[in-house]
């Protein structure tokens, strides 16, 4: 468990760790970055580098929050990789079946794999699903994540590196979207980031938009909110047309 900085979340868990790049949204991954750090740093858990781990000794840690939390589950590895063995991905829900005080958002690219083993998990309430969709060729997750048994389904549209047109929001709750950050960070346009929250809008889905990722994509150089002393900072600041957009699911304990 980890106290977190994504906007999104409170509380990374971790019971797996480790990725394969599936998608161009992976090409500056964060966590396999943040993998050599540690690795670097001699933490046991990373010891082997960016490859598929399964952590089974981390599966009673939610069982000793006593206060209800938000988690991102594996923040640094995809549940749903096709490494992580179906039994340990029914072992990760059990232990969110089992502690319903908590919320988990599970995000995942492999929406294949996602709606192939849909029937085979217990969909509890607590269980937000999410795909990530980085540009239009990949909205086909959407319609696999619509198949799923989710109660409540979401989609992370970061990095946003193209436009999103295909965006079919009939089951989606929550709609995150944020720009790249990092030295090598891929421009993000306003136009992308409006068409999505208009179809938001309309569809009275939640939005969130998380961060422009650099100062020079924000499209007001005045935004206060790239100022790292702000208290909603976001990487590049955070204001879409003079506001602050960070809504959830009505479904949020």
């Amino acid at each position: 468990m980890a106290q977190s900085n994504i906007e999104w979340t409170e509380l990374t868990w971790n019971p797996v760790t480790g990725c394969t790049k599936v998608s161009p949204g992976c090409k500056f991954c964060y966590a396999e970055s943040m993998t050599k750090r540690l690795t670097a740093m001699g933490v046991e858990k990373y010891k082997d580098g960016f490859k598929i781990r399964i952590h089974p000794d981390t599966l009673n840690i939610p069982f000793s929050w006593k206060k209800s939390k938000i988690v991102f589950v594996n923040s640094m590895s995809d549940l749903f990789h096709p490494d992580v063995p179906i039994d340990f991905i029914k072992a990760v829900f059990s232990v969110m079946n089992h502690t319903p005080q908590h919320i988990y958002q599970v995000l995942t690219k492999r929406s294949e794999r996602l709606a192939e083993i849909s029937n085979l998990l217990n969909w509890t309430p607590n269980i937000w699903m999410g795909v990530s969709v980085e540009n239009e060729d990949y909205t086909y997750r959407i319609d696999d994540l619509s198949t799923t048994g989710a109660k409540v389904k979401f989609l992370s549209i970061e990095p946003l590196i193209g436009p999103v047109i295909t965006l079919n929001l009939g089951s989606i709750d929550w709609v995150i979207v944020g720009g790249e950050s990092g030295h090598k960070a891929r421009p993000l346009e306003k136009k992308w980031i409006d068409f999505v929250k208009n179809r938001c809008e309309e569809n009275n889905v939640a939005f969130f938009f998380k961060q422009w990722g650099r100062p020079k994509f924000n499209a007001n150089q005045n935004d206060p909110t790239i100022d790292a002393k702000h208290p909603q900072h976001a990487k590049g600041g955070c204001e879409l047309d003079g506001e602050v957009f960070r809504n959830m699911p009505e479904h949020a304990a």
